[in-house]
């Protein structure tokens, strides 16, 4: 029986945050990938494209594997019922919860992170103990059932990560070889830590109204969280 993932797509995405874990995905013959939205209208991302999905959340099949990636689109995706409420009546029911950038912070909103090791972009990661998970800052982390990414490109890493934990090795690297994955990047500023200072600091002043936006609409999401047995 086929091994199935299941993708949430939402407006305002990063596309690259699902379209490079679904590239990996589609490459290993065993898994069947599903694309899933709240409709099955075209969802725009936030670089302007669209995306089609291929089943409604209330027509899911079964999933094995749960995901969702990151955008400015998730402010709005950690107060809707209708998600959560899939992701919470889901998870007990697959093998893996995953996600790649902010959309650790939906399955955070869902409650699904609450006392694990996990990962963001690094520009939210400090909203991650809000829900109850424990920031680490590293490119993919692996903590029980939880397969978290970081930003954006890392959910490359993210998916031959997961290939290499269900199918082994040699067939991560099949695809990553296949893919021709061998990051030289031009410049070393994909991250903070390395990064010009000077950049950094350009970098939060242009995004910070949406950071306060994703503060706020965090600290809403954790209130309607019921209280924690832990």
């Amino acid at each position: 029986m086929a091994f199935t993932i299941g993708m949430l797509i939402f407006e305002n995405m990063t596309n690259l945050d699902f379209a490079g874990p679904a590239d990996v995905f589609a490459r290993v013959a065993d898994a069947t990938t599903v694309v899933l939205a709240k409709t099955t209208d075209p969802v725009r991302t936030d670089s302007g494209g669209r995306v089609l999905p291929a089943v409604a959340l209330r027509d899911a099949p079964e999933l094995d594997l749960l995901f969702v990636g990151g955008g400015p689109g998730t402010l709005g995706l950690m107060e809707d019922a209708e998600v959560l409420d899939f992701l919470r009546e889901r998870a007990p029911h697959a093998q893996w919860i995953t996600s790649v950038c902010t959309g650790a912070l939906v399955l955070g909103a869902a409650g699904l992170l609450r006392g694990y090791r996990a990962t963001t972009h690094w520009n939210a990661m400090d909203l991650l103990p809000i829900f109850g998970a424990h920031p680490v800052n590293e490119r993919v982390v692996i903590d029980r059932n939880r397969i978290t990414g970081g930003g954006v490109t890392a959910g490359i890493d993210f998916a031959l990560t997961v290939v290499a934990r269900l199918w082994g090795d040699d067939r991560a690297q099949l695809i990553q070889l296949g893919s021709e994955y061998n990051p030289a990047p031009p410049f070393n500023a994909g991250s903070p830590d390395v990064a010009p200072p000077h950049l950094v600091a350009q970098f939060r002043a242009r995004t910070q109204g949406l950071s306060e936006k994703r503060v706020r609409a965090a600290q809403r999401a954790a209130g309607l969280l019921p209280p924690s047995t832990a």
